[in-house]
């Protein structure tokens, strides 16, 4: 059931945080793969006292989600109940504390990460570069590109609860595996993290330019897509599973797996989240079919069906 202008005080929190609020809004201009039904509540915070205030305005039983790029997610055609928080804008600072330390708050992205931390001498930040998001999505889910992954340089985080309260939390407090993070409490949002790398030598090579050619050359790169769709098997690749099937092209509606990298899905411009969860099915079967492997999603797939 959305959320109606009627129910709790909706009425006051439009007012309260208008224009930075509104009311069912189209996720599929918020998501990278340009699909999706309404939000029924969608905020922009302007800063962090702003973020803290709607979150004690809201009942504390309403579904909250946390937004970045809108890469690596896939909302169904119905659309979300409860509210979209979108971090990248208001938390979007980043600095160096020390040598090798960087603070960096949820909504910078990623491939900014990589851009400044390689420009201030820092090593192994370059496969930043290749997660096409946020800082926030890529704490959520260990994210990773070109053998790193986001975890390995965290040293601690800042979060906020449903009651609009921040602390910090040490790394080792958290349970993270590949594409996988078990936070200590449930319903808390990250607001920033301190990573720390190492202080790279003169003479080492400067690695993101290299990262982004083989990017460009593997990856389909400016189509719409959310990146990785599946995980790695253990022992194996994703990709090299979906085209020994035979399933680079495949399409459902709209959507297709894509030609040059058959780890990505592609919206070739009218597919729905329907067309492109159904590919996903499409695709697990017959590598499971053929292969006897499982393939799970990378993507999270959330919301109702139309």
């Amino acid at each position: 059931m959305r959320v109606s202008e009627q129910s709790f005080s909706i009425a006051d929190l439009v007012v309260n945080f208008t224009p930075r609020v509104r009311l069912n809004e189209s996720m599929a201009r918020h998501t990278s793969w340009h699909v999706g039904g309404a939000a029924d509540i969608y905020f922009e915070p302007r800063d962090r006292q702003d973020l803290s205030e709607f979150l004690q305005a809201l009942p504390k039983e309403m579904p909250l989600w946390w937004l970045g790029l809108g890469s690596n997610l896939l909302v169904r055609d119905g659309g979300l109940r409860g509210a979209v928080i979108i971090t990248h804008g208001a938390l979007n600072d980043m600095e160096r504390r020390t040598d090798i330390e960087v603070w960096c708050e949820a909504g910078v992205a990623c491939a900014r990460i990589a851009r400044q931390c390689t420009r201030w001498g820092l090593r192994s930040a370059g496969f930043f570069a290749g997660i096409p998001g946020t800082l926030g999505g890529a704490l959520a889910m260990n994210a990773g590109a070109f053998g790193g992954e986001t975890w390995k340089y965290v040293s601690q985080v800042e979060v906020i609860d449903r009651n609009g309260s921040v602390r910090v939390r040490q790394a080792n407090e958290y349970r993270v595996n590949y594409r996988h993070v078990q936070s200590p409490v449930a319903n808390e949002g990250f607001l920033a993290a301190v990573l720390k790398f190492e202080i790279r030598e003169p003479s080492e090579f400067i690695e993101i330019p290299d990262l982004l050619s083989r990017r460009r050359e593997t990856q389909p790169i400016g189509q719409w897509s959310c990146g990785s769709v599946f995980t790695n098997p253990p022992g194996d690749h994703a990709a090299r599973l979906i085209e020994a099937a035979g399933l680079k092209g495949l399409r459902v509606g709209g959507a297709s797996v894509s030609n040059k990298h058959a780890n990505f899905i592609i919206n070739e411009g009218a597919a729905t989240a329907s067309d492109l969860e159904q590919l996903i099915q499409k695709v697990q079967a017959n590598v499971e079919a053929r292969f006897n492997v499982h393939l799970n999603p990378e993507v999270r797939i959330v919301g109702e069906a139309a």
